[in-house]
C-alpha cells in the first residue's frame, strides 16, 4: 500500500482547482508550471535539478492503478512524497541504483497528476505568467 507524505509547496494550492500549464524537461532538469487558483498572471513552478523519470496521467488512468488504499492523503492537497507506489516499483532498478536515493513526488490536479522520480527534492517558486 502506498504511503503519502504531504509536501508544503509554500502556497495554498487546492488541487481540484489547479492544472498543469507547461513542462520543460532536459536531461538534468525538470520544470513544471501549475495553475495557482484565484490568481491572475501567476503560476507555481516546480523544479527538480537532477535527472528525473516523469509520468503525466489523467484522472481516469490514475484511478485504474492497483494503489487503491492511499494512506496519508489529505482532501484537496496538491503535493506529496510517496513511498511504495506501483509507479516507482515499475521503474528501472539500475536507474534507481545509479541515482539513489530516489524520491517519488506526486502533484495532484483536478484532472490528473504528475509523478516524478528523482534524487533531487522539488523546489517551488511563484512565477509571473504574463497572461
Amino acid at each position: 500500500m502506498p504511503r503519502y507524505f504531504p509536501i508544503d509547496a509554500g502556497v495554498g494550492v487546492d488541487c481540484s482547482e489547479s492544472d498543469i500549464l507547461a513542462i520543460s524537461w532536459t536531461e538534468e532538469r525538470l520544470s513544471a508550471d501549475f495553475v495557482l487558483p484565484r490568481t491572475e498572471g501567476r503560476a507555481l513552478r516546480i523544479r527538480f535539478n537532477r535527472e528525473t523519470i516523469v509520468r503525466l496521467l489523467g484522472e481516469l488512468a490514475l484511478s485504474t492503478e492497483n494503489d487503491t488504499e492511499k494512506e496519508g492523503t489529505i482532501p484537496r492537497h496538491f503535493a506529496y512524497r510517496v513511498e511504495g507506489s506501483t509507479f516507482a516499483a515499475a521503474q528501472s532498478e539500475s536507474w534507481k541504483m545509479v541515482h539513489e536515493p530516489v524520491h517519488h513526488s506526486r502533484f495532484v490536479t483536478g484532472g490528473g497528476c504528475m509523478d516524478v522520480l528523482s534524487k533531487a527534492e522539488p523546489s517551488f517558486e511563484i512565477i509571473e505568467t504574463y497572461e
